[in-house]
C-alpha cells in the first residue's frame, strides 16, 4: 500500500511540552491504479503512425520459356530515365542508339525530372487524340553507382505526375555509354 506521511508535528526542542500529534497519512493506491488506467487506456487508444508504402505491380511468373517478353511501343511514348551517380539522372526520348529527343542530364523534384514529365504527359496522347491507352511509357534504368534513394525518389515521381505506365529494367552497355559520356557513371 503506498502512503504519504506528513511528518509527527514537532520539531522544536524545549519550550513547552506538547502532546504528540500522529501525522495524517493518504492512501495513494486509489491514485496509482488510475495512473496505470488511464495509462493503459491512452496506449490502446492511440493510433501508432502506419508505414507508408506505394502500390507496385510486379508481371505475373510465367511457366512458359518460349513465351516472348518483349513488348513493341511507339519510340514517341517511350521514354527512358537512367539513374546515375552523385543524385543525377539522363533521361531520352526513344531509343539509345537514335533518340527522338535528348539525352538530357537532369537532377530530381520539382525544377528537374519532373518538369519533362509532366511536359510528356500532356504532349504524348495529343498525339494519338488523347487515347488513355496511347499514353507515355517511362522505362527506368539503375546503374551500379545510384543508389536506392535515386530509385525511390523516381518512383515518388511516377506517383507524383500520375504515370500510368512505368517499368523498372536492367541498364544495358550502351545505356552505360550514355551515362559515362554524360560524366555521371
Amino acid at each position: 500500500m503506498a502512503e504519504l506521511n506528513t511528518g509527527d508535528g514537532g520539531g522544536k526542542k524545549g519550550g513547552k511540552v506538547r502532546s504528540k500529534k500522529s501525522g495524517g497519512s493518504v492512501d495513494l493506491t486509489a491514485m496509482v491504479d488510475l495512473a496505470f488506467l488511464l495509462i493503459t487506456f491512452f496506449m490502446l487508444t492511440t493510433t501508432l503512425a502506419k508505414p507508408q508504402s506505394m502500390n507496385l505491380a510486379m508481371p505475373d511468373k510465367s511457366d512458359d520459356k518460349t513465351k516472348d517478353t518483349e513488348t513493341e511501343v511507339a519510340d514517341d511514348r517511350s521514354m527512358t530515365v537512367l539513374l546515375g551517380k552523385d543524385n543525377q539522372l539522363v533521361w531520352y526520348m526513344g531509343q539509345v542508339g537514335a533518340p527522338l529527343e535528348g539525352p538530357t542530364k537532369v537532377n530530381y523534384g520539382k525544377e528537374g525530372i519532373r518538369v519533362e514529365l509532366l511536359k510528356k504527359i500532356k504532349t504524348v496522347p495529343a498525339r494519338y487524340g488523347n487515347d488513355p491507352k496511347k499514353g507515355l511509357i517511362v522505362i527506368i534504368k539503375a546503374s551500379e553507382n545510384s543508389n536506392y534513394k535515386n530509385l525511390v525518389d523516381i518512383l515518388d515521381e511516377m506517383a507524383i505526375t500520375k504515370v500510368a505506365t512505368y517499368a523498372i529494367v536492367d541498364i544495358s552497355d550502351e545505356d552505360k555509354a550514355l551515362l559515362d559520356k554524360e560524366g555521371i557513371l
